[in-house]
């Protein structure tokens, strides 16, 4: 029995993805894992039903707890409030509460240089990314005031760097940067913990990258000064359950960035 269990959390962009050696492969199927250890009941969300129902499976089966998944894409064309809404029901219709809301999910053209970037690329990276995180913000939020809860959302050394080829994704991320310092100034008086975690994960897509790509990837992708690229459960996934620990809100406001999957610095 965990520190969350009885608790429920809202993690997008949580699909099943795994790496060559069987370790989790992305970011959000990480947390997700990390999550059910510590008992959570969770609602899973992203674009492909395939993985999302691979996740429930392997979650309940290893963890016991319940999952729920939802597909859900906000993107340019979609009514994303009534998408969102439809996550935020179907999540009180099953479990009763919302305690963690973890915006994860992102979609970007990257690679794509700036004066080269559409409109619908640069669209796909804004909506996935920081339009989700507002509307999920937005809907979660008399739920959070009730739970004393949390707020995850993910940002990116896209955007503090400024990465080559990066443009929308970077836009996107620092959105994110300051939509979450917003709230977390505006919601520490109802006791909401508002944190960003800017990551750098050894994933399956990266994994994949560098198969096809070895010499792109060794351009572009740098390993950080700690040696090792995070691991999306042990290291990233476990910096996302420590803050949902109410002893943490004491940082409510405060930016938190993941260094190479090595720890925290304010």
């Amino acid at each position: 029995m965990g520190f969350l269990t009885g608790k429920t959390a809202i993690i997008t962009g949580a699909g099943r993805a795994v790496l060559s050696d069987g370790r989790c492969g992305s970011i959000g199927y990480g947390i997700a894992t990390a999550y059910a250890k510590e008992g959570a009941n969770l609602v899973i969300t992203g674009r492909n039903v395939k993985k999302l129902e691979d996740a429930k499976e392997e979650l309940e089966r290893l963890y016991g707890i319940k999952v729920l998944v939802v597909q859900a894409d906000v993107n340019a064309g979609a009514d994303n409030e009534a998408v969102v809404n439809n996550v935020i029901k179907q999540t009180i219709d099953t479990f009763g509460r919302i305690d963690v809301l973890i915006n994860n999910a992102q979609a970007s053209a990257s690679g794509v240089t700036l004066h080269d970037h559409t409109t619908e690329q640069f669209d796909l990276a804004v909506y996935s990314g920081l339009y989700a995180a507002f509307y999920y913000m937005k809907a979660c939020y008399p739920y959070l005031v009730e739970s004393k809860g949390t707020v995850v959302n993910f940002a990116s050394g896209a955007g503090l760097f400024g990465n080559f080829g990066q443009c929308a994704y970077a836009a996107a991320k620092e959105g994110i940067r300051g939509l979450s310092r917003v709230a977390a100034t505006e919601w520490a008086k109802d006791g909401i913990g508002v944190f960003v975690v800017c990551p750098l994960a050894w994933t399956a897509q990266l994994e994949q990258f560098e198969k096809a790509y070895p010499d792109a990837f060794k351009a572009n992708v740098k390993m950080p000064p700690a040696g090792h690229f995070g691991d999306s459960e042990l290291e990233i996934g476990r910096v996302c359950v420590q803050v949902a620990n109410p002893d943490f809100k004491y940082m409510t406001g405060e930016t938190l960035t993941l260094e190479g999957g090595m720890g925290l610095r304010p």
